[in-house]
């Protein structure tokens, strides 16, 4: 379990997070949403090391990131937006790369990037920046790593390919694997992420599971105005709105209305968390 406290960090006199706590827990893919600048990346690079702490702590198991142990960099992969494009087939590169990976799977690679329609004795510099994306995307899978990072996984990818995304995501990774995928394209991902953070600037405003969620907020995509509504979008044939769940009654998480209603009425929103 990863349990980060009090977590603060800044670029020179320029505070991106402060007093961060949170827990992210082994079987779950998290959503890290927040609008532009709220530090999303920088808690990444956090997480995985990259980035030492200006406060507070994170601990991974019992060990800290930024110390880079050996143990821990071989449980954890870092996806970052921009992927580079190496100068060597994707094989060989799975090949010479994989080792620093205990449980890397050489045959899982192969398996995923021909379900990515990705040729794996391709130059990955000659590859597109789909193509690139996916084949990180499969090498990534196949390291069978316990926690994964992923900024924007799915920038870069065209519709058939986000949905082999999403499938490969909760397909090829262990059950008991903790995956924090931070993205704009909330519509790309709502169905495999759960629990949700949403991130405000250098505040945490949800942690949650979806479940929470729709016990405390009632998602209507009918056609008639509710006068206790948080938030209303026009769709068609009606509208979806969101107001407060005063009937216990369930109804389907509308993750983007929920981002949108956060952000309308922040306090609010933190104190039901």
């Amino acid at each position: 379990m990863i349990q980060v406290h009090d977590l603060g960090f800044s670029y020179g006199s320029k505070p991106v997070l402060k007093n961060i706590t949170m827990q992210i827990k082994p079987g779950n893919i998290y959503g890290l949403l927040g609008e532009n600048g709220v530090g999303k990346t920088t808690l990444l690079t956090l997480l995985c090391g990259l980035k030492k702490p200006l406060s507070g702590s994170i601990d991974v198991d019992g060990r800290t990131p930024f110390r880079r142990e050996p143990s821990l960099l071989g449980e954890q992969f870092y996806l970052s937006d921009e992927v580079a494009p190496v100068n060597a087939r994707a094989l060989d590169f799975a090949k010479e790369t994989g080792i620093f990976w205990p449980a890397f799977d050489l045959g899982k690679f192969e398996t995923v990037l021909r379900e990515f329609e990705v040729d794996p004795l391709q130059r990955m510099n000659t590859m597109s920046a789909g193509q690139l994306k996916k084949a990180w995307i499969t090498f990534a899978l196949a390291c069978n790593a316990k926690y994964y990072y992923m900024d924007e996984p799915t920038n870069g990818l065209d519709i058939p390919s986000k949905a082999q995304f999403r499938k490969a995501v909760t397909r090829y990774t262990s059950e008991e694997a903790a995956i924090v995928i931070s993205t704009h394209q909330v519509r790309d991902l709502e169905n495999i992420i759960d629990p949700v953070i949403i991130l405000d600037k250098q505040d945490v405003l949800v942690n949650a599971s979806v479940q929470e969620i729709a016990a405390r907020f009632y998602f209507d995509y009918g056609t008639e105005l509710h006068p206790e509504a948080l938030y209303v979008e026009q769709a068609p044939g009606g509208c979806i709105q969101v107001y407060p769940n005063v009937t216990g009654e369930e109804s389907k998480v509308h993750m983007e209305a929920f981002f949108n209603t956060v952000h309308a009425h922040k306090d609010l929103v933190k104190s039901l968390f």
